[in-house]
């Protein structure tokens, strides 16, 4: 999360240099705060998307899960 939150901040910057407008619905192109919540979003799916099979997974006797194999 932390080489993708700085290498999009660096990308943002280089973008916004290319550009005439420098902000669209009254915010910058770096803008710390959405940066930041668009990482704990992500954190959050992950979270939520590793945590529902692992559940499922625990569930499940070891012997049975070792004779379907």
């Amino acid at each position: 999360i932390g080489l993708g939150v700085a290498g999009a901040f660096v990308l943002a910057r280089i973008v916004a240099s290319q550009l005439l407008e420098k902000t669209l619905f009254q915010t910058r192109a770096v803008d710390p705060p959405i940066f930041a919540l668009v990482a704990a979003g992500l954190v959050l799916v992950a979270l939520l998307a590793t945590l529902l099979p692992a559940r499922r997974a625990t569930r499940v006797d070891p012997m049975v899960a070792l004779r379907a194999e």
